[in-house]
């Protein structure tokens, strides 16, 4: 069973919900390796070195020190920082509803189910059941660990979902990205959103996929431990090739060849109408 990492109060209005916090993702599924002395096989440990005084430093020598110039630092003290810190209250606190779909997901962080605490289970699935209903969720403030995380309360099949989101000013704008402009011609949009369409499905089905280099990397452990001796060279990757757009849009599509000089152009109709059968239309 999971353990619950937190505890905390969704204020609802004038209704308190006690609830606990779980994390959504098992540590234990993932796959970690440890830094081993090539001679001993020992693990080794991590040490802070002072390149002026040419020792290493242990933790209770250390200070606090923010970078604001080129190799200059203002320097604060434990109390310092501590007196700047969010109190952990433990309370969720709604400021507003908005339509999930109004929250881009590049602001996700971290998620945490969220459980009704002892007797608040009344009042955590009437709140469920209301955000489903409205379609809608709740952007909350949330108060641990000394800081402050803006979060939505979020409802899913079984119940609440607290998602963790960054702030603006965590986040890169795109605009800051170098993106090489072009112009999107009819015909080459036209077989792009029908090859979309051949592939789209009605419903995200996750559990059909897997991590792959993480089964790989399972199976070598497992034969590691089982004594076996294992030498193979690395695979290598085919360079990607500058290609025909409209050439490779057509053959995904599986557009017959024999198409005239007047439709392959870019200003006319790429491809004749689709039959029923390849379109999923009646």
């Amino acid at each position: 069973m999971a353990r619950a990492i937190a505890s905390g109060t969704i204020a609802f209005g004038l209704v308190s919900i006690p609830v606990k916090l779980f994390p959504s993702v098992s540590p234990s599924d993932g796959i970690h390796f440890h830094n081993l002395h090539r001679e001993c096989g020992n693990r080794l440990k991590y040490q802070y070195y002072c390149p002026t005084h040419d020792k290493h430093v242990t933790r209770d020598e250390m200070i606090k020190g923010y970078e604001f110039a080129k190799g200059q630092f203002v320097t604060f003290t434990a109390d310092e920082l501590d007196a700047v810190e969010e109190q952990t209250s433990g309370g969720i606190d709604i400021v507003e509803f908005v339509p999930i779909a109004e929250v881009d997901p590049i602001y996700y962080d971290k998620a945490y189910y969220i459980a009704p605490d002892e007797g608040a289970g009344r009042a955590y699935h009437l709140l469920a059941a209301a955000l489903r209903t409205t379609k809608l969720c709740a952007l909350a403030r949330y108060a641990a660990r000394g800081k402050q995380y803006l979060v939505l309360v979020r409802p899913v099949k079984l119940g609440l979902v607290l998602q963790q989101l960054h702030y603006p000013e965590e986040l890169r704008a795109m605009g800051d990205v170098d993106i090489e402009t072009s112009d999107v011609k009819d015909g080459e949009l036209d077989l792009a959103i029908k090859l979309i369409e051949q592939g789209a499905k009605r419903s995200f089905a996750v559990g059909q996929y897997r991590d792959e280099v993480r089964d790989r990397i399972r199976a070598l452990i497992d034969r590691k431990v089982a004594g076996e001796d294992i030498m193979q060279a690395a695979a290598t990757s085919p360079k990607a090739q500058v290609i025909d757009l409209m050439a490779a849009l057509k053959q995904s599509l599986g557009v017959s060849e024999g198409m005239s000089a007047e439709n392959s152009s870019t200003g006319g109709d790429p491809t004749t109408p689709p039959s029923p059968a390849a379109d999923g239309g009646g």
